[in-house]
Order: C-alpha cells, then structure tokens, then sequence
C-alpha cells in the first residue's frame, strides 16, 4: 500500500510539473502544390522540413502521429487538367479532404504547406466536417506581407500575394470553390499577425475593411493585444486555423526567402506567442508555408526555425491539461 501510494504521488508530481503531458494527437499533411507560373510544380519545402526526422521529434515533444504522414497528390482524373492556377486548387481540394479525415481522431493538424495558397485546402478541411456539417472557422495568418491584395490592387500579379483575399471570398471566386472552400471566411473572423509590408493599394484594403492586427512588437512580447484578439476570436468561431509564412521571421532565420522583410521576430519569440495560441482548445491547425529548403537555408536555420514553431505548438496543445 505505501509503494501504491508513493507510485501515485509521484505521478502527480510528474503531471503537474509537465513531465508526464497528455499525448498530442497529430496529423500531419503535407502539400506541395505552389501555383506558381514558370517553376516547378511540386515544391521541395514540405520533404525538407519532414526530412529532418519530423515522426521521431513530435515523438519526442509528445506528440503522437494518428495515422502516417500523407502526401498530397493529384488523382489520374484530375491530372489530366491544366493551368497552374487551377491544378493547385484541385490539390486544395484534396488537402481538404486529408484535414477532414484526420480530424476525426487528431486534436492538431499540421500542414506542410508549399506556400500560403495552400491555406485554402486547410481552411476548406477545418469548415466542413466528414459528413458534410459547416463550422465557423477562424484564421490567424502570420506572414510579413498581407496577401490580400485582388488583381485590381496587386502590382506583381503574383497568386500568392492574394490568397487571404480569395478566401473571403473578394476575387477569384472558381479557385476558391474549386479548392473546396464553398463559403469565403467571414473578414470579422481573420486577424493578420506580423505584417509590415503591403502593396499602395493593399494597404488602402486594410484600411477600408479595418482589418483586425497585431504586431512585431506584440508577437515578441505575446502582449496583451495579441491575446485578447485571439481570445476574442475563440468565442466567435468553432475552430481557429494558425498559418505561417515564413517571411514574418527576422531575415536572419530566413535568409534563403525571396521575400524577406527587416525586423521579424525570432523563431523562439513567434513559437512564445504559438505556444500561448495554441492552448485555446479551439485552435487545432498549424501551418506552415515557404521554407527555404536545400541550398536556400543557409546552415539549416530556416528548418530548425519551422521545427521550434510545431514543437511549441504541440507544447501549447499540452497546457490545455494542466
């Protein structure tokens, strides 16, 4: 009886002090299809990031894998179809159907994701359900750019500096449909985080739609207004999916992006702010979108930054126990 005892207290212990966390069951999908004109279709990003042992390290931060990584891919039908554009979102679509079907037994689904237009396949995942029931769901898009611009406002016509716009349903309204995502995202339900360089008229958007932020500075501090928004999104939706460009870090972790912009946070900083995200039971998708990869991550920093943002998330899905 007093071994019995013993046993038991120092289980307590253990629980308590974070040491013996509840298993975080996770999904993890990765998508490759990019939508860029004039590259490769199928981007390296997401085998990168997997190939730094990704099973055995959400092993090891405690989580466990539901089922085995999936890979998305065209089927034979839809591979007979052409354009970038829309053999992207025909990917999205099966993105989609991969979130909806890990859901069922995970409690957080991690995206490996091209680039930020595979948001709409995830976002598409998390609103309807395996049989078909609509949700309310939030996002919470990180990147140092907006992607909010439509093709009136954009000044490089690029599809990836528009996909949040495409998701509220303001332009190209076949590609999100085809991805999945039937009904856009309500503006109210969007909060952008990190943001510090927009196109002329992009900026006039987030202007006109008052658009819900937080900053650098918030992120680093995962101040008060930081939590408040998220919290304050909790209670409007179902589900909150968190997406991350890569370009928000400090150029210095991402010194291999195109698109890098001074005055990011650090890796450890953002993973801060995830962790405190993803203890709110209602945020249960990471993404993660444009690793530098191969020979544009400068000493592999780029990957252990995008390993150190799912290993807090895992870490945030724990503190939900205690």
């Amino acid at each position: 009886m007093e071994r019995l005892i013993t046993t038991c207290m120092l289980l307590i212990l253990l629980t308590s002090s974070g040491l013996c966390a509840e298993i975080v069951k996770v999904d993890l999908i990765k998508n490759p299809y990019a939508g860029a004109r004039n590259v490769p279709e199928l981007s390296i990003n997401p085998d990168y990031i997997h190939a730094a042992g990704l099973e055995r390290l959400i092993q090891s931060w405690g989580g466990q894998l539901v089922r085995p990584v999936q890979d998305i891919r065209l089927n034979r039908e839809q591979d007979l179809q052409y354009g970038e554009w829309n053999r992207m979102a025909l990917a999205n679509r099966n993105f989609a159907e991969a979130v909806r079907e890990g859901r069922i037994h995970s409690n957080l689904t991690i995206g490996l994701e091209a680039n930020c237009n595979d948001l709409l396949g995830m976002l598409a995942g998390l609103k309807y359900d395996h049989q078909g029931k609509e949700r309310s769901v939030g996002l919470v898009f990180i990147d140092a750019h907006g992607d909010f611009n439509v093709p009136e406002s954009t000044l490089s016509g690029m599809l990836g500096g528009m996909p949040v716009a495409v998701a509220a349903g303001h332009a190209l309204h076949n590609l999100r449909i085809t991805a999945g995502l039937t009904e856009p995202l309500s503006i109210e339900n969007i909060i952008w985080g990190g943001v510090r360089d927009l196109d002329p008229l992009e900026a006039e958007r987030f202007t006109r739609y008052a658009v819900k932020q937080f900053s650098v500075e918030d992120i680093r501090k995962a101040s008060n207004n930081l939590r408040t928004q998220v919290e304050a999104l909790s209670r409007r939706v179902d589900l909150i999916y968190v997406h991350i460009d890569m370009d928000v870090l400090d150029p210095a972790e991402v010194g291999g992006h195109p698109l890098t912009v001074p005055d990011g946070p650090s890796s450890n900083e953002l993973a801060g702010a995830v962790r405190h995200m993803f203890a709110d039971s209602k945020v249960v998708a990471l993404g993660i979108a444009s690793t530098p990869a191969g020979s544009m991550d400068i000493d592999g920093k780029s990957r252990r930054a995008a390993l150190n943002l799912i290993e807090a998330a895992i870490a945030g899905v724990q503190a939900r126990s205690h």
